[in-house]
């Protein structure tokens, strides 16, 4: 007999099947629950006095500190409604970008491959320019860049949309360091804790989960009222008006020392982002650790829909709903976050620095043990509902992860790589990031599924290994901003 709370909603909702219904039911719950949780937690990285004391002279007394609260609270909401603006523009284009090419009747995976290729050609040399001429022109350059190609997205002939994914992949490259970079180093700039930084980007990892759950809502709408195009139609007015917040930011550079940058060519900074990331071993280890998590993630992303559809469960699949269950796990892991990183902070004791690395291993091995679920599971001749319900399971727990570690994978960057080549050397990370994805995206095409995820659970559990040498290692402070 179903349940009647079930029977109930099923009523007001969509013609969507039971289990669906109680996923969304039970994340919505569990959400409640996180929010009132997180709420209750104070992250002690901001009610410490001993860190404001360390924040280059400011925080000297209480007056200080109280004032460097508040201005932290302006700086941080200032980056963040920028931030969010941006992420929802970005989810509302991810949603429908597939869709959109279908209805063109174009080649739709020439169209991704390109975006991919043009990101891995352009990353090398992208980061040094955003050192070089600015992170806040950087931000405009890309709002600019997203609005031509939301303009591009409007024609179905093919090499206007083929140019519109090339500089697709030049914005992804500038999405993910200029804003990231400006943040890191105005920060820094502005004389606050190094500490806060990790609130900050649990912020963003909060936001990020709840700007993909409205994007599916505010992207079916406007798609219902004015066709595939819709969502990018609303994606360029969402742009817009990040352009025009941006512009009130302050400008930072990639320099060691004030005004460095109007004398080091672009040159210099693409040799000096090259030579850190060789020869300084814990800036590649993030590197890499970036590329096999977030290089499986990605790959989860292409497969999880097909691996659900192939599963043929009662009444099919309502992506739309699954999608949203899925970002309401990110959204929980970023709440979480803070106080799942303080318990670990707190088992290894107050003298040590080293907290953020081991949260971080043991996120990516978390995450490795939930993709060997499918990995298992699809393996086996008898694929029962009790398979379908354990991979469900399996996927909401690993976009749980990556809720968890999207924060700590910022603030361990912030941590190792250094202000003024942060730019280059984010963009130089995305090389092998794009390596891994397309090696995925290929796997998935000419391997079993259950193979597939077993390569990512290795992945995962490589990234583990990986950031687990992080503990043991005291490179981390040589990298702070002089």
């Amino acid at each position: 007999m179903a349940n009647p709370l079930v029977g109930l909603a099923m009523s007001k909702l969509p013609d969507w099947p039971e289990w669906a219904v109680t996923l969304l039911m039970i994340m919505t719950c569990l959400l409640v629950v996180t929010y009132f949780i997180s709420s209750i937690f104070t992250p002690a990285d901001e009610s410490s006095s001993k860190d404001a004391k360390m924040s280059n002279g400011k925080g000297s007394d209480a007056v200080c500190q109280e004032q460097l609260h508040k201005d932290f609270d302006v700086f941080r909401r200032k980056y963040l409604v920028v931030y969010l603006i941006i992420m929802l523009a970005d989810w509302m284009q991810g949603t429908h970008m597939y869709t959109l090419y279908l209805s063109y009747n174009v080649n739709i995976s020439a169209l991704f491959l390109t975006g991919f290729l043009s990101g891995a050609i352009f990353a090398p040399f992208l980061g040094s320019a955003v050192d070089k001429f600015g992170r806040k022109r950087s931000c405009i350059v890309y709002c600019v860049l997203e609005i031509i190609i939301n303009i591009l997205e409007h024609y179905e002939d093919f090499p206007t949309l083929l140019f519109g994914r090339v500089l697709g992949g030049i914005s992804t490259n500038l999405l993910f360091s200029a804003f990231e970079s400006w943040m890191t180093t105005q920060h820094r700039h502005l004389g606050f804790p190094e500490s806060w930084l990790q609130r900050t980007y649990a912020e963003t990892s909060i936001g990020n989960g709840t700007m993909a759950v409205l994007a599916g809502i505010v992207a079916q709408l406007l798609e219902d009222k004015l066709g595939h195009i819709g969502p990018f139609q609303g994606a360029v007015a969402l742009t817009v008006l990040a352009l025009v917040l941006i512009l009130g930011w302050e400008e930072n550079y990639g320099e060691a020392k004030k005004g460095e940058h109007e004398s080091s060519s672009l040159y210099t900074q693409f040799v000096e982002g090259w030579k850190a990331t060789i020869t300084t071993s814990t800036i590649w280890r993030i590197g890499m650790t970036q590329a096999l998590s977030e290089g499986a993630m990605y790959t989860f992303v292409f497969m999880w829909v097909p691996t659900l559809l192939d599963m043929d469960p009662p009444g099919g699949v309502p992506t739309g709903c699954v999608f949203s269950s899925l970002m309401m796990a990110i959204t929980m892991g970023g709440m979480l976050f803070p106080i799942f990183n303080g318990g670990i902070s707190k088992l290894m004791g107050e003298g040590s620095d080293k907290s953020e690395e081991l949260t971080a291993a043991l996120i990516y091995a978390m995450a490795s043990a939930c993709m060997s679920i499918p990995a298992y599971c699809l393996s086996t001749s008898t694929q029962s509902e009790v398979c379908f319900v354990r991979i469900l399971i399996s996927f909401v727990v690993v976009e749980f992860s990556v809720g968890l570690f999207n924060p700590v994978a910022g603030t361990l960057r912030s941590k190792y790589v250094p202000d003024n080549l942060q730019g280059g050397i984010l963009n130089i990370f995305r090389l092998p990031l794009n390596a891994v994805v397309v090696a995925g995206t290929h796997a998935t095409d000419v391997l079993p599924t259950s193979t597939v995820y077993w390569i990512v659970s290795a992945c995962f559990m490589g990234a583990a290994l990986l950031q687990s040498t992080l503990i043991f290692s005291s490179g981390s402070k040589k990298t702070k901003k002089e």
